[in-house]
């Protein structure tokens, strides 16, 4: 790898991460932390992050392409991948053609590249003479990487974000959504909700919080059952006749602050040991949900722990989906997943800070 990356003019040195081969599923926060920090490094300098194409067919490309991707696209950066495995198994029909794009090799590129492919002798060479022991790049695999050409596949966009140049949603939205029903999304009224309210009390580590902070509170469903579990909450939201309807269901209670807030921009100051995000981020546009989670973690105290729970399904009017919310969420390095349940309709997940420990630990159940 070091003789291949001189020949081709590499101005630094490889980073090793020392993983296993065929591993590289159960260490995605290990590449996801190694990839924002080598962006950290980057600064503002001009950035191309490539990788392995996801679609491959082999698992490390495809798990090291979805990261890859997942960080690219919460960091704002420019990422493209390479099949290799696809030009020896695949057809014309496997190529995704509408997101390929060609780079011409000159004479020059072509043979650096030859000589580097040479410098790969683990892949050239038999392992032994057994069988079974053959050179994984054998000459009729060889032959694709001799053409003029490069070719590399840029992110499925609506894979990880629908609609990714669509704004914020606006406040006017809300406001229509109120001004035509008291209850829009049935907080009150339907099982969906009810139920998906107790799986994510359920879900919380601890049983009693000291201050929370809930976004986007709407009418109040859900922060009254969090005053029962935290000493203070703070909820926010964008719609004045929501935070009517909040103020009419919890009454006068000392331990709840409500306050009318545009998110991210207004986030508020102070830390807590509890972040809610529940049904609200995938009304963010692009650049508005790095700076929400950004913020998310950020207002996080030392041990406190960042609950997110979004719908799974389409919206038309949302910049994007839950599950890209939620992709956006694992691609970050500041953060460890603690919870995770997904069902066809929704997913809940919670996260803390690096280090952080589960119920049972913190428990005394296990050490």
């Amino acid at each position: 790898m070091l003789e291949a990356s001189d020949i081709v003019g590499l101005s630094t040195d490889p980073l090793f991460l020392g993983l296993p081969d065929g591993g590289t599923d159960e260490h995605r926060e290990v590449i996801a932390a190694a990839l924002h920090d080598a962006l950290d490094r980057a600064g503002d300098e001009r950035v191309l992050v490539l990788s392995p194409w996801r679609g491959d067919g082999h698992r490390d490309h495809r798990v090291v392409g979805e990261i890859v991707e997942q960080v690219s696209a919460a960091r704002g950066v420019r990422s493209r991948a390479f099949p290799i495995w696809l030009w020896h198994w695949g057809g014309p029909g496997d190529v995704p053609w509408p997101r390929a794009e060609r780079l011409d090799l000159d004479a020059a590129a072509r043979d650096a590249k030859t000589r580097a492919v040479d410098a790969h002798a683990s892949q050239l060479l038999p392992l032994s003479a057994a069988p079974g022991d053959e050179p994984m790049v054998h000459d009729r695999m060889r032959a694709h990487f001799a053409r003029e050409v490069e070719v590399f596949v840029a992110p499925d966009a609506g894979t990880l974000d629908p609609h990714p140049t669509a704004a914020t949603v606006g406040q006017e939205y809300f406001d229509d959504m109120y001004a035509r029903h008291d209850d829009p999304w049935g907080f009150d009224s339907r099982w969906y909700e009810e139920r998906k309210r107790s799986v994510l009390l359920a879900a919380l580590p601890r049983r009693r919080y000291r201050s929370a902070f809930e976004a986007g509170c709407s009418t109040g469903a859900l922060t009254a059952a969090l005053a029962d579990r935290c000493d203070h909450v703070l909820a926010v939201d964008l719609a004045p006749a929501a935070l009517d309807r909040a103020r009419e269901r919890l009454g006068p209670r000392d331990d709840v602050e409500l306050r009318r807030a545009k998110l991210p921009a207004e986030w508020p100051e102070g830390r807590f040991d509890l972040v809610v995000l529940s049904e609200v981020a995938y009304y963010w546009g692009a650049g508005d949900l790095d700076r929400g989670l950004t913020a998310s973690v950020a207002s996080l105290t030392a041990d406190g722990h960042l609950v997110v729970c979004h719908w799974r399904h389409p919206v038309a009017e949302y910049p994007r989906s839950g599950d890209s919310v939620h992709d956006a969420l694992a691609a970050r390095s500041d953060l460890v997943r603690l919870v995770r349940h997904e069902e066809e309709d929704f997913v809940l997940e919670v996260f803390g800070r690096p280090g952080a420990s589960s119920v049972a630990t913190e428990a005394g159940l296990v050490s």
